[in-house]
């Protein structure tokens, strides 16, 4: 079964929420038949390329550093107690990640969608790195064993870019307004960050609903055999 999941790496709520996710997967019982699937959605794409900090953000859209906090503050506890690690939601820096999707994608070509996906979230949060420069992104794309030469290349010819616009217009038309925004077995949609539990719950409920009806067949009349033989009583 496929589970999809739209985000941005500077998101808040999706760096704790794909922690939440592979959690609900690694507990559900048939978890190893399951794929997760990072998708593109950017969520600022008007950010200063030098990057602004979330103080700045959050000023900007006419909120109170009181306000900030505690908004913020419970989503760094979370993201901990969900073992994602130290996480930093307000002392960071952000920026535009047009071309941090575009890297995405060739990994994911490349076969490094999860090394890409979840190094980015823990790199960005965890390490308040800077990840939408071409210069920062290659140094990034080294890091996880990706030729760098290629990744420059990639990212200054803008060859994924037409595909992740369509990753966020799909998600758009299955009625997404923002990040984060998840698609289970193509049927379910989950849209704001939701507690491991829930998700545990809609992949079970999911799960049991792309199963086959059981037959439960009594044997209690007159049967002839497949072999052609008489029938037996």
């Amino acid at each position: 079964m496929r589970i999809e999941m739209w985000s941005d790496i500077i998101c808040p709520i999706c760096g704790v929420t794909q922690q939440r996710l592979r959690n609900a997967v690694a507990q559900f019982e048939h978890g190893d038949e399951m794929e997760v699937i990072h998708r593109s959605f950017q969520v600022h794409p008007d950010l200063p390329p030098d990057g602004v900090t979330q103080t700045q953000l959050s000023r900007n859209a006419g909120m109170s550093v009181a306000q900030m906090n505690a908004i913020l503050r419970p989503v760094e506890i979370a993201a901990e107690a969900e073992g994602f690690g130290p996480y930093h939601a307000i002392d960071r820096t952000l920026g535009p990640t047009e071309l941090t999707h575009e890297l995405l994608a060739h990994a994911t070509e490349k076969g490094k969608h999860d090394e890409a996906w979840i190094g980015m979230f823990r790199a960005h949060f965890s390490g308040n790195r800077q990840l939408w420069t071409v210069d920062q992104l290659v140094e990034f794309a080294d890091e996880i064993g990706l030729d760098a030469a290629e990744a420059r290349s990639v990212l200054e010819s803008r060859r994924y870019r037409r595909q992740v616009t369509e990753e966020q217009r799909r998600a758009e038309r299955m009625g997404a307004h923002g990040t984060p925004f998840i698609v289970i077995d193509e049927k379910y949609g989950i849209g704001g960050g939701v507690d491991t539990n829930t998700l545990l719950s809609a992949i079970d409920r999911a799960w049991r609903e792309s199963q086959p009806p059981k037959i439960v067949t009594l044997d209690v009349g007159d049967t002839c055999g497949v072999d052609g033989g008489a029938c037996a009583s």
